[in-house]
């Protein structure tokens, strides 16, 4: 199979894989510049309500593919942070579905993402003292704002690979599933998501990644958006509610 990213959707989830299984997952450049405009398509997508990145087969991503940067290390991490940049800024719900090595720039795209589902027996580290490189500052941010300074810092520092139980321990995974369970459980957790509100959903990611000067915005997208009078009525007349709200990229 040629390094790729392939993405399907189904019942208002998008999900995209990672498939380089000759390099277990590993990020080429063209995989790289390929993520943010693919990301573009599927915001705009109203029939989109979540997405899930998950890998090819066994593993998420084991990094970049080195082979594949001919760019100077700088120009070759660039890549990498657009398209971080990119899954983090995604205004739907994400959420990394992770088995096998999660490494370098597949953990950098893990925690980007809002959640992350993990199987027993997966791996996760952040590597760049391995290679001398500088961890991107957005990056680094964003790891210490999931797992705090201290825990940014050893797998900073040490390059080592942790386990599912310290990962869940430190807020870098939110749920670990037994082997066989995690597609079962994503695709649960991932219904109960596109019945929500996307404009709770939408507001709460902004706040939640720290931009709070829209609370004016937010208000009227509740006063004019139908979908706080949706919710209302759906729960006086004990009913779902259908919610219309859409978020766009």
């Amino acid at each position: 199979m040629e390094p790729q990213l392939l993405h399907r959707v189904a019942d208002s989830v998008a999900t995209v894989v990672i498939a380089h299984p000759a390099k277990r997952n590993a990020m080429t450049a063209a995989m790289w510049r390929a993520l943010p405009p693919l990301l573009d398509a599927l915001a705009a997508d109203p029939g989109v309500r979540a997405l899930v990145l998950t890998g090819e087969g066994g593993t998420f991503c084991a990094g970049a593919d080195i082979s594949t940067l001919r760019a100077s290390p700088a120009e070759a991490q660039g890549l990498a942070v657009r398209a971080e940049e990119a899954l983090a800024a995604f205004p739907k719900p994400t959420l990394a579905a992770v088995r096998g090595h999660c490494v370098g720039g597949g953990a950098q795209l893990a925690a980007a993402c809002d959640l992350r589902f993990a199987e027993e027996g997966a791996l996760f580290g952040v590597t760049p003292a391995k290679l001398g490189i500088v961890y991107p500052a957005s990056a680094t941010r964003r790891l210490v704002s999931l797992v705090g300074p201290a825990a940014a810092k050893y797998l900073l520092f040490s390059g080592e690979l942790i386990g599912t139980d310290r990962a869940l321990r430190t807020g870098l995974v939110d749920e670990v599933l037994p082997a066989g369970e995690l597609d079962k459980r994503v695709a649960e957790f991932t219904r109960v998501l596109v019945c929500r509100s996307q404009l709770t959903q939408a507001a709460a990611k902004e706040f939640a990644d720290g931009h709070t000067d829209r609370d004016a915005y937010w208000a009227e997208q509740m006063r004019d958006g139908g979908d706080t009078a949706e919710g209302v009525a759906a729960f006086l007349e004990r009913r779902q509610p259908r919610f219309t709200w859409t978020a766009s990229g």
